[in-house]
């Protein structure tokens, strides 16, 4: 199971996946180009000393993360999707898809995607924190692979 992020805008989220992969020992794919210098500090603050003890790629854009991982299965969580993310069979070798924090993916990444699910919320509100929505999504998809750490 791995986790991919669409071109990135903030350094702190993609230091809180990082550290999210190193917990719970996913690899993490980042999508250039990010919105944000890689030497930003920020990164290494929020990844903390757990940036060394997760394996992560960077990808010069979203062809080469496909040629990449040609052949694995790409679950994009959008708000845009009518599945839940809970109703979805996840499957070990899948790779969890999330975009951009101001604008999600495009509409030509999203169909090539193999499936699009949606984390649940209530009405009122848009979405939730791009961090935060990655370990809900994670959670899930390890606890029905069999795949949390012990």
């Amino acid at each position: 199971m791995r986790i991919a992020l669409y071109e990135p805008e903030i350094a702190g989220n993609v230091g809180a996946v990082l550290r999210l992969g190193a917990c719970l020992g996913t690899a993490i794919d980042l999508i250039e180009p990010m919105g944000f210098a890689w030497d930003d500090r920020r990164v290494r603050r929020a990844a903390m000393d757990y940036i060394d003890h997760v394996t992560f790629t960077r990808h010069a854009d979203f062809a080469d993360f496909q040629r990449t991982h040609a052949g694995q299965r790409r679950v994009l969580f959008t708000t845009k999707a009518t599945t839940s993310a809970y109703a979805f069979d996840y499957r070990a070798n899948d790779i969890l898809l999330f975009g951009k924090e101001s604008a999600g993916v495009p509409d030509a990444v999203a169909q090539v995607c193999d499936a699009c699910v949606r984390i649940p919320l209530r009405a009122e509100v848009r979405s939730l924190n791009l961090a935060t929505a990655a370990a809900l999504a994670l959670g899930e998809a390890l606890r029905q692979t069999g795949s949390l750490p012990g």
